[in-house]
Parts: structure tokens; C-alpha cells; sequence
């Protein structure tokens, strides 16, 4: 029966909520957006017809409310409710919720949902329909006791994984036996705050996989299809970092099983609308992982390779419409690599912070929701937006992705832009060599490469940021300057020469290096006959006054530095040991220290909740606590001290 939608509730924010909004506005439809108190400035509130708030600022209080969005639709007249991905969207819960209210839902029925949404229920259903599946557990004794036992019989290395789970959250690598109940422990806490379950399942893990997925659609007339497949290999703490389609390294004949499979098993779902069925393949064999009930963040891939619009697609569905194409009809195009932007350092920590510049690559499409100004809360996932790169060959969608990386501008908190162009460029990625494991074998040699890239350039980017405008007076007289980086101090003696030039004089060596001003806040630094653009931010403090502290980036360089040549020689070395400060913004959730313990370095001293995570922050070395700062359900600001160390 054909459905009528006139006004399209999206029920989500950031990039993916201006994703469905420029399709309904391409198709004619009205728009209501929904945001928190957080996202009150966010540009989809702008972009929508209509916005309304929900209030709060945690998820929980917000997006995660379905008695608030549902009231929303109605206040703003929408007709019908797209969830995106992520916060309710695998809900069935909320999909009930939806059509009860006498509104279109744009997604599977409840009961596909909640099928396919339990890890446990998929694999029964995949196992019926002869989908392969690794050997496992899944059962509603949940105790301990009885994990350890199945552990025992399916044979180490086991994955904790949790029912209700996605998006990497709940999941724990568990090599030995020992090491299974903290694992268990930890997973259940994790899934609870993520998904409100803790209900886990064990399978058996295989520590060399790809993880490749299948793209399949289909309509409420029975009629289901593929659209390829994308391989998700590159990935850390279980998310996915770097998509691409075709799958670099499937034979025809596999990616043909594996796409018959994918659709063999929305079929037996009785599914309608889009989906993803994740695999992990080893060779020429395939397992289920589990099939996500929605869009996935890496949809504009496969948009690239087909020219198809997968949310229009969407909204045909949900209003009754056949599928716009035939199996036979899917012309698939060159190669397409999508990276996600995260608001997170190069070990993987999430920052919350503002931008305070911000400048698109142009040349390919960037889905986001950044702008200058833009305060990154840590109520939700870091994920800031994607880049795709789209290309006849994957070797020129490489390139082409890398130098739009080289291109982004955003200044102001730590992004991974840099780590992803050294992924992006690493022989091994290149050669389609990447599996699962590639960042737990090949980060430590990464993040090493960056910053010994950033120590070789420190002196020009930071003459750059230091010197942004030419002066046309020379001074007869060295000016002496201390820049700190990573805790190292490079000593300098400068003399300004009139018209950008610098005279330096740094490690007993001279120098001539020219700073010459750019548009838009940058400057070229030449230096020893190498010359670079310079993006540069005097980054501001809590009050808004401008810190000693810059932000550079120039192509694929990002760091951040500081003017020391104020602070006495040995400042902050004595208060480093003593003290033990927040690496990031977060919530507090757990405290296992207390004044007068001894501790060993590498010790867990408290767990911090930051965008949807939880981070055990260590012990940096062996001591005895004097006294502790927070405690658990308060907010902790990036470098807010956290503990302090006898002398």
C-alpha cells in the first residue's frame, strides 16, 4: 500500500542528519529536524524546515528519548521518521514507537529489527538458511561460569561481543583464558551505557580476517538485491576507519557467494530497506559477523561506484515503491575510498574541543557538519565527518583521497587527518595488504613516522606561526625563543631581516628561512630550498584569550606547539611527575585510587566515558597517590588533574 510522505522527521544530527536532508529537499519533501541542547548552533538545525529541541545534552536525555521525538514529529507535522544510523536507529523498540503514532517509519519492520538486531537471533536464523557462521555461544545463561565453559569448548582465541551491539562497542579479543572474565566485565559495562543491554555472546575469533560487507535493499513486494560489497578491514578498537568498494582482494566467485548469502538472509528476515550484511572472510571462506538494520556510514562508497542515491532509495521504499532497479540493472563503476575525520589524536583518544578554522579540500565529496566555531561536545561519537574519493583505478582513488587530506584545514582540537594519509600511503594498504589486525601491527611504526616527520619540520611551521606577518623594519638585535613540541624544547635565536626574513640560528647551525602571508590566515615558509604552505591558529584558552599554544598543519603534517620562551628552562617537568591530568574531555565513571596507595606504572587508576567510550587511564610510573581530584559521575576538561603523586 502506497504511503504518503510529505515531511521527513530525521531523527538524528551531525553530517548524517544533513545527508537525509539534502535528499528530501532534492525530492520535495519538508523537513523537520530534532537537537540537543549540545547542537543547538549545528548546521542541521539550520539547513531543516522546521527544528525542534529535545533538551539535554547527553544522548540519554536526548536523541535516545523516543516519548521526545516522537513528540517532536507531531509538533513540526512530519508524516514520517528517518533515524539515520546510530542512537535508535537498529531500535525496533522506537520503529513500533513510529507506526503506532500513525507515522511512515524509513527503515526494516520491527520485527526484522529485532531479529536481525540480536547477534544471537541472526546467526540462528543464518545458520537455518545455510549462511556460514563461526562457532560460538549465544544462550541466556550469562554468568561467567558458563562463558569460561564455552570458551573452554569453542577454543581460544574467543571475541566477547555484545547481543544488542554495534559500531565496535561491547566487543573484547579475548587470547587466553585468564583474561576472559575481565573481558566479560568490561564488555557488559560498556554495552549497558552503549545499547542498554548486557547480553553478550562468545565466538570463536580469527586473528588475520578481511572484513568485508554486502549492500543489499529490498522493497515490500519480496523483491531484494545487492549493491556490491565494501571492504572495512582498516579499523581500531573495533571501528572502522577506512571503506572501500570493490573489495581489493575477492575473488569474482566469493564476492558472488557472499552477495548471494547477503540476500539469501534479508529474504528469510521478510526485510524491506536498506541493509548491511558484515562478513569476515579468511581466504576463500566467509562467516557472518551480523546484519546491520539501517544505513551505514560508509553508504557514500557505494554511492559513488553505482550513481544511486541510497536514501532516495530509502524513501521510495518506505512509501511502497518497487525497488528502482532490477539485480542485472546495477552498473558498478571504478573504485571508491571513503576515510572517516575523527576528533581524536593518533593513539586513538577522543578531544573534545572547538574549530576554530575550518577550510573543505574541494575535488571530492566531504559529508560533514563542521564550521568555524563549532564546539565538539563529548556527549557522542568523534567521528566529525567522511571523505570520498572516487576514481577509475583504486591506486588513483588513493592518491586522490590523500591529497584532499593534504587539502582540510580544521584547526583548533586534534583530528587523525595525518594518520589517516599515512594509512592511506603505507606499501601495505597500497597493496591491498590490510587486514583486520593491520593497525595493531603497523600503528606503533605509524604514529613514530609522524612525529619524527613533525620533529624535521617543527622549525619552519613554527617560524610560520610565530611570524604571520611580514615586517619591513629590520631588527639589528636576535630575539631568543623557546618552542616546546612533545614535551622537547628546540632553543632559538631569531633575527628578523625586514620582509619575512629570519635569520635563525638554532642546535649551533644558521639558518635563512622567508615567511611570506597568505589568504585566508596562512603563510609560505621557505627553508633550505624547500618551500610549504602553512595553516596556522593561535589556539585560545578556556576564556577565550589567546594561549602561547599553536596549531600547525602544512599538507600532510599536524601538530601542535608551544611558545615556552617565557616558562622558566625545567618548567612542568617536576609537576609532570607529580601530577596525573585528563588526556580528554569526559566523564568520570570509575575511581580505584585513593590517597596513601602504592601504585605500579601501568596501573588502572580510573576509567573515563568519552564519546560513547570508556578509557582506563594508567598509572605513568610507579609511586604512592597523595591525593585524588574526581570522583566518579563528574565531568573531567582535557588537562584537569586528576590525581596527584607523593614527592
Amino acid at each position: 500500500m502506497a504511503k504518503k510522505i510529505t515531511s521527513l522527521l530525521v531523527a538524528n544530527r551531525g553530517e548524517i542528519a544533513r545527508r537525509i536532508l539534502r535528499t528530501a529537499h532534492a525530492m520535495g519533501i519538508n523537513t523537520v529536524a530534532v537537537y540537543s541542547d549540545a547542537d543547538a548552533g549545528a548546521p542541521h538545525v539550520r539547513e531543516a524546515g522546521t527544528a525542534c529541541a529535545l533538551g539535554g545534552d547527553s544522548s540519554a536525555d536526548s536523541y535516545l528519548r523516543i516519548d521526545k521525538l516522537i513528540a517532536a514529529a507531531q509538533a513540526g507535522g512530519a508524516d514520517a521518521v528517518h533515524p539515520g544510523y546510530g542512537f535508535l536507529s537498529e531500535n525496533a523498540a522506537f520503529a513500533e514507537a513510529v507506526i503506532a503514532a500513525g507515522l511512515a517509519w524509513v527503515g526494516p519492520p520491527p520485527a526484522a529489527i529485532r531479529q536481525l538486531g540480536s547477534k544471537s537471533a541472526a546467526k540462528q536464523l543464518a545458520q537455518a538458511h545455510g549462511v556460514p557462521c563461526l562457532p560460538g555461544y549465544q544462550g541466556a545463561d550469562q554468568s561467567d561460569a558458563r562463558f569460561e565453559a564455552e570458551a573452554a569448548r569453542i577454543g581460544y582465541p574467543v571475541m566477547v561481543k555484545a547481543v544488542a551491539g554495534g559500531g565496535g562497542r561491547g566487543m573484547r579479543l579475548v587470547e587466553a583464558a585468564g583474561h576472559l572474565r575481565a573481558a566479560l566485565h568490561s564488555a557488559r559495562s560498556e554495552a549497558a551505557s552503549a545499547f542498554g543491554s548486557e547480553e553478550l555472546l562468545i565466538e570463536k575469533a580469527l586473528l588475520n580476517p578481511r572484513h568485508v560487507e554486502v549492500q543489499v535493499f529490498a522493497d515490500a513486494h519480496g523483491r531484494c538485491i545487492h549493491l556490491g560489497e565494501r571492504d572495512c578491514s582498516v579499523q581500531r578498537r573495533h571501528q572502522k576507519l577506512i571503506e572501500e568498494t570493490p573489495s581489493p582482494a575477492i575473488s569474482a566467485a566469493l564476492r558472488a557467494r557472499m552477495c548471494a548469502a547477503a540476500v539469501a538472509l534479508a529474504q528469510a528476515a521478510a526485510y524491506v530497506g536498506a541493509g548491511t550484511v558484515e562478513f569476515l572472510v579468511e581466504g576463500d571462506n566467509f562467516f557472518l559477523m551480523e546484519m546491520n538494520t539501517r544505513l551505514q556510514v560508509e553508504h557514500p562508497v557505494t554511492e559513488a561506484v553505482t550513481g544511486l542515491d541510497l536514501v532516495e532509495w530509502q524513501l521510495r521504499i518506505a512509501r511502497g515503491e518497487d525497488l528502482p532497479l532490477a539485480q542485472d540493472d546495477v552498473v558498478f563503476t571504478g573504485h571508491a575510498i571513503e576515510v572517516r575525520l575523527c576528533a581524536e589524536d593518533e593513539d586513538f583518544r577522543p578531544h573534545a574541543g572547538t574549530v576554530q578554522r575550518f577550510r573543505e579540500p574541494g575535488g571530492i565529496r566531504f559529508d560533514h557538519a563542521l564550521f568555524e566555531g563549532l564546539v565538539v561536545p563529548p556527549h557522542y561519537d568523534s567521528m566529525l565527518g567522511k571523505l570520498v574519493a572516487h576514481a577509475a583505478t583504486r591506486g588513483e582513488a588513493v592518491d586522490k583521497l590523500i591529497a584532499a587530506l593534504g587539502r582540510t584545514e580544521v584547526l583548533g582540537l586534534p583530528t587523525n587527518r595525518a594518520f589517516l594519509a599515512a594509512c592511506l600511503d603505507h606499501p601495505v594498504f597500497r597493496a591491498a595488504g590490510a587486514l583486520i589486525p593491520f593497525l595493531a601491527e603497523q600503528g606503533a611504526a605509524l604514529r613514530e613516522m609522524l612525529r619524527k616527520e613533525q620533529a624535521q619540520v617543527l622549525l619552519p611551521l613554527g617560524l610560520a606561526a610565530l611570524f604571520p606577518e611580514a615586517t619591513d623594519l629590520p631588527c639589528p638585535f636576535p630575539k631568543p625563543l623557546r618552542l616546546r613540541h612533545r614535551g622537547q624544547v628546540l632553543e632559538l635565536r631569531v633575527r628578523e631581516q625586514g620582509r619575512g626574513g629570519l635569520a635563525v640560528e638554532a642546535d649551533g647551525q644558521a639558518q635563512q628561512v622567508l615567511v611570506t602571508p597568505g589568504a585566508g590566515g596562512t603563510a609560505t615558509v621557505c627553508m633550505g630550498g624547500t618551500q610549504q604552505r602553512v595553516a596556522a591558529m593561535c589556539l585560545q584558552d578556556a576564556v577565550g584569550q589567546a594561549a602561547r599554544r599553536w596549531h600547525v598543519q602544512a599538507d600532510s603534517v599536524d601538530l601542535f606547539l608551544d611558545d615556552a620562551s617565557f616558562a622558566a628552562a625545567a618548567s612542568g617537568d617536576a609537576d609532570a611527575l607529580l601530577e596525573l591530568r585528563a588526556p580528554f574531555n569526559g566523564k568520570v565513571i570509575a575511581v580505584h585510587a585513593a590517597p596513601g596507595l602504592a601504585v605500579r606504572r601501568g596501573d588502572t587508576l580510573l576509567v573515563i566515558e568519552s564519546m560513547k567510550l570508556e578509557h582506563a587511564i594508567n598509572a605513568p610510573h610507579d609511586a604512592v597517590l597523595a591525593a585524588v581530584m574526581v570522583q566518579a559521575g563528574q565531568q573531567a576538561a582535557t588537562g584537569q588533574v586528576l590525581l596527584r603523586f607523593e614527592t
